[in-house]
């Protein structure tokens, strides 16, 4: 019983402040929501890309999933990206990485699809059955990537 707590209720630790829950919950929902707006929901004016878009792009980038190789399963790509880069769940990777690959959501598509990336109408099939590889276009864009010519920030997990 020594961990029961004694200090009455107008005994306050130092650092600690009373706030309203109300008033505390609206301006933290506010805050997170902005943030997850402006980090993630919104391209970046820059490139177009989101954040999982670039990641889809350095990791098949970085792994050689090039033009002047072989297409490789999604599923491969997709794992590659959650594992290191995004760990936000498969599904999302795998979305953004079949639109990137379609011609009527992007003008110029990003990645070389191989399989069902789906139609207007209909999604595409289960990424087991999908292949891709960065498209000469995504490569042009990672000109120079390697010379420092973009700064990198760390990852979920400091690497």
């Amino acid at each position: 019983m020594s961990n029961i707590d004694t200090t009455t209720p107008g005994e306050q630790n130092e650092g600690v402040e009373d706030v309203e829950i109300q008033q505390e919950m609206e301006q933290s929902f506010l805050d997170y929501a902005m943030s997850v707006i402006v980090a993630r929901a919104l391209p970046d004016a820059r490139d177009g890309l989101k954040p999982v878009h670039r990641r889809i792009l350095w990791g098949m980038y970085d792994t050689n999933v090039r033009p002047d190789r072989s297409h490789v399963k999604c599923a491969t790509v997709v794992g590659e990206v959650m594992g290191h880069y995004h760990p936000h769940g498969d599904s999302a990777i795998y979305e953004a990485l079949v639109r990137m690959g379609q011609t009527w959501s992007l003008r110029y598509p990003l990645i070389d699809p191989h399989g069902n990336f789906g139609s207007p109408n209909d999604g595409a099939a289960a990424m087991r059955y999908t292949e891709s590889r960065l498209s000469e276009l995504a490569m042009k864009m990672m000109e120079g990537i390697d010379e420092e010519t973009v700064d990198f920030l760390d990852n979920f997990d400091g690497s």
